[in-house]
């Protein structure tokens, strides 16, 4: 099984309280139904444990996805995927999607 490690930013203009709505709305049941994806987490970052100074990111959303060749290859490129991720593309900036597997 791979995860996927998605971490970013907040958009200019978009607040805390708006984002995590639409996540809660939105987000999470679309692609929680996903089949592909057997679970999916967002983590607001709150702070360091080591070191001073803010975060580099706000955010961390973790998914185990079991067919990472199926969904990159049908689910990223079906309307479902398409639709939630026009929609997220506009909340955030910076994305950085990290493909992950365990050692």
């Amino acid at each position: 099984m791979a995860q996927l490690f998605i971490k970013y930013q907040l958009a200019d203009g978009v607040t805390r309280e708006q984002f995590e709505q639409w996540v809660k709305d939105a987000d999470q049941p679309t692609m929680r139904g996903i089949s592909r994806i057997e679970s999916f987490e967002t983590y607001r970052v709150t702070g360091r444990l080591i070191g001073e100074g803010e975060p580099s990111v706000s955010y961390v959303e973790l998914f185990d996805i079991p067919d990472m060749d199926g969904f990159t290859s049908e689910d990223m490129a079906g309307e479902t995927v398409q639709g939630i991720m026009g929609e997220f593309m506009q909340l955030v900036q910076d994305p950085e999607f990290l493909i992950a597997e365990k050692v």
